[in-house]
């Protein structure tokens, strides 16, 4: 019997899920490094810009455990690659825990830390592509919105158990949170349509208007493999766009914390601009994930681009604590807008057959923003004391991601 008829609720969606309270808990780890920046900080004595470093050593390995994840994910299928993510995820944050030397972090955080979630957008992304065609954009942004969850739950939580009971014991508290989640929901993952049903999106055998032949499907002949897509303008202007993309966001996200509470603002009231942006971004992702599918993946990501560029001039020239929200409300709908066209976009220009492994490619451009952005705010800060030019540095990168994305070309062939 066909899985399409079979099932009740497509299980495309039951992987949408498990995607998102993954998401929840990984994304939420991962963005919460802004939350111990400034006990890191005061406990090894370092500059903001060593601070910084350790998170974009963490970004820089990122990029090769995206490829390895995104490899493994093509061959293997995805409950593998989640089942070790999990484990190297809490041993990770369980070693953090008990770190009493600079360099135990940089093995421990930045390397293990790399292996347990590194592949976490690269896997999610491409898996939860090859299950939708027509409601792609839809999914991508409940997937997603995984990120602006764990930002809003992750953020308060961690500021809450390093105020209680100090950085390192809140490490291994998260430790044990994700290795009690992460596993478990990896569990339910099943392979992808390819060898469920050749159905888009579970349509049933009666309703062929949404039915793709093996022909123009994307998970067919006609997508790209990763040799072929490298030798595209496509591929690379996505890879700057990430590049950019991942400039603004993680400088934000690793520096905003520090600096509201150099503006005088309480570190837990700090923790909860981290909490807004990522919340706010839930609505931002489904929203325009929903709305590429109809407007266009260009336009969508062209439109949240803009209003990244300007939040941060207006987090740059505003110091005031209500500025602060405004901006956080402003970034964290753009930021989370900006996400699920581009993904969906890849999928358009180059297919899903071979998704994991060219995703995996363009997170290289992703790290790379990922770390640069911080470091040279760290090194801004400690050369100027203050943050303005790392913020306007931020919505130049913004502005240029918006020209970048008009100049793809959405058609694959």
């Amino acid at each position: 019997m066909n899985m399409a008829k079979k099932d009740r609720i497509y299980y495309g969606w039951v992987v949408v899920v498990a995607f998102l309270f993954i998401g929840i808990i990984s994304y939420g780890i991962n963005y919460s490094y802004g939350v111990f920046f400034k006990s890191l900080l005061q406990h090894f004595d370092w500059s903001r810009t060593l601070t910084s470093g350790l998170f974009s050593s963490y970004m820089l390995l990122q990029c090769v455990f995206a490829i390895l994840g995104g490899w493994t994910l093509d061959r293997y299928g995805a409950r593998i690659v989640f089942i070790l993510m999990g484990f190297f995820t809490g041993l990770s944050l369980l070693l953090t825990s008990h770190a009493n030397a600079p360099w135990h972090l940089f093995v421990s955080y930045s390397l293990l830390l790399a292996i347990g979630i590194g592949p976490i957008y690269t896997v999610t992304m491409a898996t939860a592509a090859r299950w939708f065609v027509v409601r792609r954009g839809l999914a991508l942004g409940i997937v997603g919105a995984g990120a602006g969850l764990g930002i809003a739950a992750m953020t308060p939580i961690a500021a809450h158990l390093v105020s209680t009971y100090g950085w390192q014991n809140a490490y291994f508290i998260m430790g044990l949170v994700a290795l009690a989640t992460i596993t478990p929901c990896a569990l339910v993952l099943r392979k992808t349509p390819t060898a469920v049903t050749p159905l888009a999106d579970g349509e049933s055998l009666t309703d062929t208007s949404h039915v793709v032949s093996q022909k123009q499907n994307p998970d067919g002949s006609d997508s790209f493999s990763l040799i072929q897509a490298v030798k595209t303008r496509n591929f690379w202007l996505l890879l700057s766009v990430w590049f950019l993309y991942a400039f603004c966001l993680h400088l934000v996200l690793v520096h905003l914390t520090p600096h509201a509470i150099d503006l005088g603002t309480g570190p837990m009231k700090a923790a909860t601009f981290l909490g807004l942006i990522g919340g706010i971004s839930i609505p931002g992702r489904i929203f325009m994930g929903r709305f590429s599918d109809i407007i266009g993946r260009k336009q969508a990501g062209i439109i949240s681009a803009l209003f990244m560029a300007g939040a941060m001039l207006l987090l740059a020239v505003g110091s005031k604590l209500w500025l602060l929200y405004l901006f956080s409300v402003i970034f964290g709908l753009s930021y989370g807008g900006i996400d699920p066209p581009i993904v969906a976009l890849i999928g358009d220009a180059f297919g899903t057959r071979h998704m994991g492994v060219i995703l995996g490619v363009l997170v290289v451009g992703w790290s790379a923003g990922g770390a640069a952005g911080p470091a040279l705010a760290g090194y801004i800060f400690d050369v100027s004391g203050n943050y303005v030019y790392a913020f306007l540095a931020a919505m130049v990168a913004m502005v240029i991601a918006t020209i970048l994305i008009f100049l793809v070309r959405q058609s694959r062939r």
